[in-house]
């Protein structure tokens, strides 16, 4: 994350990236940018979720893609933090999406 950058990503992101520096202020003094990064593969879910999230895609779809992410945890290490906390990010995203879904589907009943 380049200071240069941040302007460039959405409001999410960069809350959680000030979130981080401000709750885990040793990733600011490491030279090792693994804790400040994100990878293509969580950017490329981040910004697929919230394609599906906005063009209202099926359960069943976003279901395929909370797979995607779960694999993606598994794959990061646990010092990714910026990694790690955008993929908890887009689950809980997707999560409450369906469970909106979900509720508004029973209640029609």
């Amino acid at each position: 994350m380049f200071p240069e950058l941040i302007q460039l990503f959405d409001d999410d992101i960069v809350s959680l990236t000030a979130v981080m520096l401000m709750v885990y202020p040793q990733c600011r003094e490491h030279n090792d940018v693994y804790y400040t990064c994100i990878t293509q593969l969580t950017l490329s879910l981040y910004l697929m979720t919230q394609c599906q999230l906005k063009l209202h895609h099926s359960v069943t779809s976003l279901a395929q893609t909370l797979d995607y992410i779960k694999i993606a945890q598994s794959n990061h290490q646990a010092i990714a933090t910026l990694d790690q906390l955008t993929l908890k990010l887009i689950e809980r995203k997707v999560v409450s999406y369906v469970n909106a879904l979900l509720s508004k589907a029973f209640s029609d009943y």
